[in-house]
């Protein structure tokens, strides 16, 4: 379906909305679920496949017409998707009504989703434009466009009229077309003007003559020869498929609310797809105007759907510009935030930092739960830093209260489990960030009859944060994305809550018993977290050792008990503790009781029969020495010797010792005492097999 752009202008320039209202609804309804993907990397295969044909002469490239036409197609789509954009950009400042505007905003966030047609989104009065509507400024935006000018809808017309003649003569001489188009007044190509709109990384595009601008883009499309997007059917927006029917229907929202949270919608995919517009976001002072909206709708009782949208805005611009994330928390963003979490939840306070839990509560709902997902989100990217960071006294008690919150989040229940678990998830990066000292708020709950406890602590929490990462493990999906967060913030909780640790270690590292198996074989938390310690990806297997070597007390024998020396070795090696040696933490916030590691009975038995490398009893195999002399063995342990030395000397091992810090070193010296030992013995060798021949 090709947009009728000239058929909108004429609308426009006649003035009768009804028909510009159809045309868009047309175009939206066709377009709502579509997005546009880079046809590059097909270009490239095709052109692979190309090269593989001449290469081996098999035979010349098939279908390179229809190929040609597939691109044409493709351009005179993107052609028409730019002069769209432009258009609508110049007719919503004209003072549009409620209805058509929304109309007209929903075509164009449809279009913001292509990144070559985002030249007319990124000047500063687009910017503002949009803004205004969205309700995050309420100056005024002087442009031409507020006094209608019909040469500019003749100029477009011109430029699609153009587009047209360009696909007849396509199967023409590009040269001769080249030439014939350098004839035709207006066709010249000047420097400036060959820039493509749709890049604006570099310069303010309000300094650019838009019809200039844009028809020469037109001509460069059609004569070079690279390809844009693609308009393809996508996957549809999550929250929108579970939450929202067709906005146009929707009664119960008023027509500003719609208009406000279609041109936010439109905002999010322009800052998400330019840089440019991130930098002129910044410069506007639309982050004022954005932080202002959420303080004031933090503290309303029922929020609008808007909300969720002035929230997704915020995350992406603290996500992409880190220094207005810097600002946002320089300016209380974390008390503004904390409100809007507040008022999200709808909690009730028994005391400072305890909130109500009722287990009857209702659910939480499905829009609200992805409101406070958008808002844990940014608080991360404005408290990432803070994890190691000594807090004052004033920020520590705001920390504090967010813990508070948190803990809600974690024990409430959503209408829907995957909110739930991405709920959890997100509190869990939340709270892996936030100072260590302020934590001890998740312990502080009453113990009730049927709570999880430890040394008369309320542990309700901590099992809920077990059972995620269980529910994590058995998943086996994103496991670095998924995994590391949970692991550093139990691993960090269990260094500095002695409860903690005891309460884990009980669940995760229970007495050995049966060590006939693996300790990395059989399907329990443990075994799950050991294989991890030897995974290709070492943000992982460290993540897990340490959860395991903290548990331990980071006393090494403990450790290899549990593991086995060689899931241990990593670990030891980056910490220098082969030798076995005392951990020596660098956190000085670790404490360790004195208890001691009694071993069942079961154990005892086993003890010395135990592999320290396996970690397992083994079965008991035949001596290979069995029956041999002592000479003989002593020419085999020099036979040993000497094969061992020649893999060194051919650089296929190298043999290696721990030193007096427990770290691994070449063994360089003994190596070349080993190695005139081996041509000592070798020569004499040789010499007795001189003999043996002279005989």
């Amino acid at each position: 379906m090709d947009v009728d752009v000239e058929g909108i202008i004429q609308c426009i320039k006649q003035g009768d909305g009804n028909g510009v209202q159809m045309q868009l609804q047309e175009f939206n309804k066709e377009y709502a679920q579509c997005f546009f993907f880079d046809a590059e990397e097909s270009e490239k295969r095709k052109q692979k496949k190309l090269e593989e044909f001449k290469k081996n002469k098999v035979r010349d490239y098939p279908d390179s017409d229809s190929d040609s036409d597939e691109y044409d197609q493709e351009d005179r789509g993107l052609i028409l998707r730019q002069n769209l954009a432009v258009v609508l950009m110049r007719f919503i400042r004209t003072g549009v009504k409620c209805r058509l505007l929304r109309v007209s905003l929903r075509t164009l966030r449809i279009l913001s989703r292509d990144k070559k047609v985002l030249g007319p989104f990124v000047t500063d009065s687009a910017l503002l434009t949009l803004a205004k509507l969205a309700g995050l400024t309420t100056s005024d935006v002087s442009d031409e466009a507020n006094d209608p000018d019909c040469d500019f809808y003749d100029n477009i017309i011109a430029s699609l009229a153009e587009a047209k003649v360009l696909q007849v003569h396509t199967d023409e001489d590009e040269g001769e077309a080249g030439a014939n188009d350098q004839n035709e007044e207006g066709f010249a190509l000047d420097d400036d003007a060959k820039s493509d709109i749709s890049v604006a990384n570099s310069a303010d595009l309000d300094s650019i003559s838009w019809f200039g601008s844009h028809r020469t883009s037109i001509n460069e499309m059609h004569r070079g020869g690279t390809h844009h997007k693609v308009l393809e059917r996508g996957r549809k927006d999550r929250r929108e498929s579970k939450m929202e029917v067709e906005e146009e229907e929707d009664e119960g929202q008023s027509g500003e609310e719609a208009q406000r949270k279609e041109a936010m919608k439109v905002l999010c995919n322009v800052v998400y797809n330019s840089t440019w517009a991130q930098g002129r976001f910044s410069a506007l002072r639309l982050m004022c105007g954005l932080t202002e909206r959420l303080s004031s709708s933090a503290s309303c009782l029922s929020p609008s759907s808007v909300q969720f949208y002035e929230l997704r805005l915020m995350f992406l611009i603290t996500a992409l510009r880190p220094e207005l994330s810097t600002q946002l928390q320089q300016e209380g963003g974390v008390s503004i935030l904390t409100a809007a979490l507040e008022s999200g939840l709808e909690v009730q306070w028994k005391e400072q930092y305890e909130c109500v839990l009722d287990p009857a509560a209702a659910p939480i709902s499905l829009e609200a739960s992805q409101r406070i997902i958008e808002v844990l989100k940014i608080l991360f990217n404005i408290t990432y830093s803070t994890h190691r960071q000594e807090p004052s006294e004033d920020d520590a008690a705001l920390y504090r209260h967010l813990v508070a919150l948190l803990r809600v989040c974690l024990m409430r229940k959503c209408v829907l489990s995957d909110d739930a678990d991405d709920l959890q998830g997100h509190t869990v990066n939340l709270l892996s960030a936030l100072p260590l000292q302020c934590l001890d708020v998740l312990l502080m709950g009453p113990l009730l009859p049927g709570s999880e406890q430890c040394q008369g602590v309320n542990m309700d929490c901590v099992h809920t944060l077990l059972m995620f990462m269980e529910r994590r493990l058995e998943s086996g999906d994103k496991i670095k994305e998924k995994l590391t967060p949970i692991f550093n913030l139990l691993t960090e909780s269990c260094r500095v809550h002695r409860e903690t640790r005891h309460y884990i270690r009980k669940h995760i590292l229970p007495p050995l018993r049966d060590v006939s198996h693996r300790p990395e074989e059989g399907s329990t938390v443990k075994s799950r977290l050991i294989r991890l310690m030897t995974h290709l990806d070492t943000d992982v297997k460290h993540c897990a050792a340490d959860l395991i070597f903290v548990l331990c007390k980071e006393n090494v024998s403990r450790f290899v008990k549990y593991t086995g020396y060689g899931n241990a070795a990593g670990l030891l090696v980056t910490r220098g503790l082969l030798g076995g040696q005392a951990a020596r933490t660098s956190t000085s916030d670790a404490h360790y009781s004195s208890d001691s590691d009694s071993d069942t009975e079961e154990y005892r038995q086993v003890k010395d029969r135990i592999n320290p490398v396996t970690g397992r009893v083994e079965a008991d195999q035949p001596d290979p020495m069995e029956g041999m002399t002592e000479e003989e063995k002593e020419e085999e342990a020099r036979r040993l010797i000497m094969l061992f030395n020649k893999l060194s000397r051919d650089n296929i091992i190298q043999p290696m010792g721990v030193d007096a810090e427990g770290k691994l070193v070449p063994l360089s010296g003994q190596r070349g005492n080993s190695l005139n030992e081996e041509a000592k013995s070798e020569s004499e060798n040789d010499g007795e097999a001189g003999e043996d021949e002279k005989n």
